[in-house]
């Protein structure tokens, strides 16, 4: 949190880290979380501003979803990409009438409002870093809150398309509200922590869940931030051939553990072979220790696989989000090769 801010959360007995982690009872404070009593400190997250008139068809024909027509109060995600389609920034989207307000993870702000203001050329927008002004509070449910805007994020509906052939059992109603950092709050709260373990368990990605050469494709992120059928931008090449003629080279799984609570980056093992890495990683109420995990498309999926920890390997079982034959969505079939007899 940037040392002009007012938010108290850090101040409540028990409170471990800035934002806090957790106050002492993760797991009680999942179940507050989840049944919409709390609120979690997001105030390291980074907020972005756009004004001006061209600001939605500006920021559509530079990011992967279609925003142009976003209504007032309406939420949207979007991704911006690198021109080979691998993953840069993330973008949760909400538009108040005047301004396109961003949220993002707080490392990314410094660039991505460099980068999106060398990118504005003759075009009417401005564009403000504003994470000194307003703080970031996440919730499953609409508490009584100042907020100046909310995003509600449009996972659970899945606007887009899927790959996935099966719901998490976790439901997900999550929302970001934007107040001033003057806020302060004396209801319930819940740890970074307790949102992390209620993501990793309705299979929702974070840019945290992805590398240098991450496409959208193997987070399932087609789901609430890609739009196919939109207009060019950059990486877009990628997204389509993938989608339509292609499979991602790896693929988004739920890891239920037997064991400790491994490290995000920890080697994902097939027999000696290490066939993917875990990208997050929490202590659930319910499921109990649970990762998600990136790992090579043609890992059976049946399979127990093997996660390296502090305290030595644990078993793993897969829960499928990405399948295996993710993509070819085209259907196309293949044509014989020259000299081949058909019948």
């Amino acid at each position: 949190m940037p040392p002009d801010g007012s938010l108290v959360f850090s101040d409540r007995p028990g409170a471990v880290g800035n934002p806090p982690q957790h106050y002492g009872n993760p797991l009680g404070e999942q179940k507050a979380l989840r049944a919409g009593d709390a609120v979690v400190d997001l105030s390291d997250r980074a907020v972005i501003t756009i004004t001006g008139p061209d600001r939605m068809t500006w920021l559509d024909s530079l990011t992967s979803q279609a925003i142009s027509h976003l209504a007032p109060g309406e939420s949207a995600e979007t991704l911006l990409l690198d021109p080979t389609g691998r993953l840069e920034h993330a973008m949760r989207v909400v538009d108040d009438g005047s301004t396109l307000w961003l949220l993002v993870d707080g490392a990314e702000g410094p660039a991505l409002a460099a980068w999106l203001d060398r990118m504005r050329f003759m075009l009417r927008v401005t564009v403000s870093d504003v994470t000194s002004e307003y703080a970031t509070v996440g919730t499953l449910a609409a508490p009584d809150l100042p907020a100046v805007v909310t995003w509600v994020d449009p996972w659970e509906a899945g606007p887009g398309h899927t790959y996935a052939e099966s719901r998490p059992a976790e439901p997900w109603s999550y929302r970001e509200v934007l107040v001033p950092r003057s806020f302060s709050w004396d209801g319930p709260v819940a740890g970074t922590l307790a949102l992390e373990a209620l993501r990793i368990a309705a299979w929702r990605p974070r840019l945290t869940d992805a590398d240098e050469k991450t496409i959208p494709h193997e987070l399932d992120w087609l789901r609430s931030a890609v739009h196919l059928n939109k207009g060019c931008y950059r990486g877009q090449e990628t997204v389509a051939k993938v989608h339509n003629l292609g499979h991602p080279p790896r693929r988004l799984v739920l890891l239920h553990l037997d064991g400790t609570v491994p490290a995000p980056g920890a080697d994902v093992l097939r027999g000696e072979d290490v066939v993917g890495r875990v990208t997050s990683a929490g202590l659930h109420w319910d499921l109990g220790p649970i990762a998600l995990a990136v790992i090579k498309r043609n890992v059976d999926p049946t399979i127990d696989l093997v996660v390296t920890t502090d305290d030595g390997p644990i078993a793993a079982a897969q829960e499928i989000i990405v399948p295996t034959d993710a993509g070819a969505e085209a259907n196309i079939p293949r044509l014989p090769r020259l000299g081949t007899v058909t019948r």
